[in-house]
């Protein structure tokens, strides 16, 4: 309920009805109320119209915040001559009051003189049990001091806990925060988060298992043996709930003879029971468009006489794939073509006009895959009509086998990096042309290089040498520093080494690279 509402309800009421905070504050009133008292108005103090000692206000104000129905109560107010004017009344706190101060509702009846005895006698009355709550009070200061310390070591304990699952994202980090404040909230010698995985997290295909996503501290109610036996003398186990879901159980241990208190426990059990559906929900949704967006990736083919291995590392947790590609091309007996490149920016939006630019390339590279000049025209074409505005770097290689001649044009890509067996590499500068895209008719220009037998080639996207503040040659270098580790390798590792060649530095953009090792497959065994 609004402010506004409440008063268009109480406005035709005969009796009048206030509506204050605990400090006296009137926050409306009315106009039964404004009649009786012209000063009894919105922005007024009770304490100011109060003719009583203002203790006695401030012990009834005290009393209707606490109460959830109505309890009575006595008034006396002045008028605007300075008069007394009596009430009989009822408070209850307003709990639909959103501001920032606890409110009461007053319900005000004028008395008449005939009434003054009554008023009085509860007034003793009221001051009677006044009296006898404050000797009560002092009575059991000590003992109250002592439950209040532990419902607020509860509380800040409770508040740690919902600190936790707060800020807890995949289903790993509520797991972990449940096994490390759950037992200290609850005040017991250990709990065990039992959990539905499959309802959870549905699987995206046979024999996935949700242990992957997270450590073991948890039991997955959904695996063979995976039923939990009737809690043992001394343990609990409460159901978790949420939106309707029974997605698994809290196990507690409890202390000897200090059992937990239920509502406590229920409190407690309905919060990790929403972290966890909010987190199996965020688990599933992140899982399913990280499939998504992988495949829209390229497959490499098998292609006779060349050894190839690739790596691709998002610059983001959000998004999986961005702008970077790559991809290999089996064009005939002598020629096998390769690009790589990176379309400007980093996202879903990025992600898809990458995969446009894969199928486009696919079909140019049929036409055109010999000619690696004409190859990023058509491409420059392709992108200036359908992705306007859109630019992206790239390069285009065609190896010859019979020559080992390796033919390669760029678009504003960096260097490709050929690494010899002994460590030593090169990088195949090549002539600067622009990057796709935004102009067109550019002209791209190509160079040629050959390779000697054991030769790799790296191809990768800035993101594998680019820093802020930092020059790109400082980049390049480090790839160069980076080959001379790389004797012997495999080409599996050795692409797992250039991709993590700066451990512990902060890649802002994604990373891909395709590393290939032309080789002559051996000759066939002369028939008998």
């Amino acid at each position: 309920m609004s402010l506004g509402l409440f008063e268009a309800v109480i406005r035709t009421l005969p009796h009048p009805v206030v509506l204050c905070t605990g400090d006296g504050a009137v926050l409306a009133a009315n106009a039964a109320a404004t009649a009786s008292i012209p000063q009894l108005c919105a922005g007024a103090s009770l304490y100011a119209l109060a003719q009583d000692d203002p203790r006695v206000l401030k012990d009834h104000l005290r009393t209707w915040l606490r109460s959830g129905s109505p309890l009575p109560g006595a008034l006396v107010l002045k008028d605007g001559d300075g008069q007394p004017v009596r009430f009989r009344c009822q408070g209850v706190r307003a709990t639909w009051w959103p501001g920032p101060q606890a409110a009461a509702q007053l319900t005000l009846h004028r008395l008449d003189e005939g009434d003054r005895f009554v008023v009085l006698s509860r007034q003793v009355s009221a001051l009677n049990r006044e009296v006898a709550i404050r000797r009560a009070a002092q009575a059991q200061r000590e003992e109250l001091l002592l439950v209040e310390q532990a419902a607020r070591a509860r509380l800040q304990r409770l508040y740690e806990l919902t600190g936790a699952l707060a800020s807890a994202a995949t289903l790993a980090q509520v797991v972990e925060a449940v096994a490390a404040t759950a037992a200290r909230v609850l005040d017991v010698d250990g709990v065990i988060l039992e959990l539905h995985s499959r309802r959870l997290v549905p699987a995206l295909e046979p024999g996935e298992d949700l242990r992957d996503l997270t450590e073991t501290h948890w039991k997955d109610l959904d695996q063979p043996g995976g039923d939990t036996p009737p809690a043992a003398p001394g343990a609990l186990r409460v159901a978790l709930e949420a939106d309707g879901v029974v997605v698994g159980a809290l196990s507690v241990r409890a202390r000897a003879g200090a059992i937990p208190d239920r509502e406590h426990l229920t409190a407690v059990a309905q919060q990790i029971a929403q972290a966890v559906r909010r987190a199996g929900l965020y688990e599933h949704e992140h899982r399913v468009a990280e499939r998504l967006q992988l495949s829209l990736l390229p497959q490499l083919p098998a292609v006779a006489g060349l050894e190839t291995a690739v790596s691709y590392a998002p610059g983001s947790d959000l998004v999986m794939v961005g702008g970077d590609w790559y991809d290999v091309y089996d064009l005939d007996e002598d020629h096998i073509g390769l690009s790589i490149g990176d379309v400007a920016g980093h996202g879903l939006p990025q992600a898809a006009v990458m995969a446009q630019i894969i199928a486009a390339l696919r079909s140019i590279v049929l036409r055109l895959g010999t000619r690696p000049e004409a190859v990023l025209d058509e491409l420059n074409r392709y992108l200036h009509l359908y992705h306007h505005g859109q630019m992206a770097t790239a390069a285009y290689l065609l190896y010859h086998r019979p020559t080992r001649t390796l033919t390669y044009v760029k678009a504003g890509h960096p260097p490709p990096l050929v690494i010899h067996p002994d460590g030593t590499s090169r990088y195949l500068h090549g002539p600067i042309s622009p990057p796709v895209g935004p102009v067109p008719g550019t002209r791209y220009r190509q160079s040629q290089t050959t390779l000697d037998d054991g030769d790799a080639v790296l191809l990768y996207t800035d993101g594998l040498i680019e820093r802020r503040r930092e020059p790109l040659d400082t980049g390049l270098q480090r790839l160069t520093e980076t080959a001379r580790h790389a004797t012997g390798l495999n080409m599996h590792d050795l692409c797992k080494l250039f991709l993590n060649h700066q451990p512990g530095a902060h890649y802002p953009d994604d990373r891909a690279l395709l590393l290939i090792r032309p080789h002559t497959p051996p000759a066939p065994a002369p028939q008998p």
